[in-house]
């Protein structure tokens, strides 16, 4: 009797709650604005059920169907040698295919619902289309590595129990906790929940890049709103989302000293296409390569105290070259000119002389050291760096 008084009562607040409101605070947190229509899909489920004469919401146990009477008091019939029909009871592949389909905050509204719910709907399958819809190109080795390390270094593989530890804060826990009901009860329990959220899953990291908890490695285009020391450069920083602006703040650590930038628009950002440390000096393998209309970043660093940072430029001729591309021979010289157009042509920063043979980090402290090479070769990151071109030349 308490089953099914607590299944219809959960029943209809959340047929009501799908068609009025969000189902969860999750989906506040999110701020996704979801290409599902929420009062749509509503109708759908409300029309299924009804069309199906359902007796059994979401739950395995049968239970009678409620009519209105004519008092608007809800009754209860049966309906003798009718099928007890579910959702669940719906074709495997019927209803994968109405999960993939959902959004992220639609796939959480949907697992609120029952046990079997949960399950698919925080399936690793589901969650991946959309990690790569929309932070695959944000989210790479690096990114990865640093989530890695972090389920490392956690104890358990859920967040439960944490509370035993000094200073810990339940309400941060809670707000990272994707289901109301899925909360452990943490004042007086000794077991682990049945159903712990899913730290290691794909879920689990969607989740924590959503709500701002992660802070991933990333590199910033024009760091410091386009500061004209940093034009046409990329920096390391560790960034993360806020949804309420869909934008980014990132922390950037020079020399001991903490920099903050906040409102970063996605365009403004990359993962880093290699593995090479802010702090170590990449190993070029490109500069036998390298010839006149290359397009190439380099390492520059004020002093060596400092992180490299990543700095557009080109291939340039060398003096003694006329730029006919027919009679050029720059590519045979043990020298290599590399030049900077942002800068005016009479500025210190505008070319730069390195050598095939025997490059190192080379430079002084008044105009800074120049490390490793890569040469672009991708017509994306050329676009870009040539979408970030300043609107002046700079002085």
């Amino acid at each position: 009797m308490l089953l099914f008084f607590v299944s219809c009562f959960s029943f209809i607040l959340i047929s009501r709650s799908m068609s009025c409101k969000p189902l969860l605070p999750l989906r506040n947190q999110l701020t996704l604005l979801s290409p599902f229509p929420w009062g749509q899909f509503s109708s759908f489920l409300m029309s299924f059920f009804r069309r199906i004469k359902l007796n059994q919401v979401l739950v395995m146990k049968p239970l009678k169907k409620m009519t209105t009477g004519p008092s608007q008091v809800l009754q209860v019939e049966d309906f003798p040698g009718e099928a007890k029909v579910s959702l669940l009871d719906l074709p495997e592949l019927t209803l994968d295919y109405i999960l993939e389909r959902l959004s992220p905050a639609g796939l959480c509204s949907m697992a609120e619902v029952c046990s079997s719910m949960r399950e698919k709907c925080r399936s690793d399958h589901l969650w991946e289309k959309h990690m790569k819809q929309k932070w695959n190109r944000l989210i790479g080795d690096a990114a990865t590595r640093e989530w890695q390390c972090q389920l490392a270094s956690r104890k358990r593989p859920s967040l439960y129990g944490l509370d035993r530890r000094k200073g810990f804060d339940k309400d941060l826990l809670f707000s990272v906790w994707p289901f109301t009901w899925m909360r452990p009860n943490l004042e007086g329990r000794s077991n682990q929940p049945r159903s712990a959220f899913p730290v290691d899953s794909i879920m689990g990291l969607y989740l924590s890049l959503e709500n701002g908890k992660f802070w991933f490695p990333a590199q910033v285009y024009n760091r410091e709103n386009g500061h004209s020391g940093f034009m046409l450069s990329c920096y390391d920083a560790h960034v993360s989302y806020d949804s309420q602006t869909d934008t980014f703040q990132a922390r950037y650590l020079s020399h001991g000293r903490r920099t903050v930038e906040e409102n970063i628009p996605w365009d403004r950002l990359r993962a880093p296409p290699i593995s090479t440390p802010p702090h170590d000096l990449h190993n070029s393998d490109c500069i036998n390569d390298l010839r006149p209309g290359n397009h190439i970043e380099i390492q520059w660093r004020k002093s060596k105290e400092f992180p490299y940072g990543w700095w557009y430029g080109v291939v340039g001729h060398l003096e003694s070259c006329d730029g006919n591309e027919d009679r050029c021979r720059c590519h045979y010289s043990d020298n290599v000119i590399l030049e900077f157009n942002q800068y005016p042509a009479d500025s210190r920063w505008r070319r730069t002389v390195i050598n095939r043979r025997e490059h190192r980090e080379a430079g002084t402290e008044g105009n800074g050291f120049y490390g490793g090479i890569r040469k672009l070769s991708t017509n994306e990151e050329i676009s870009t760096w040539k979408r970030l071109w300043p609107a002046h030349v700079m002085e």
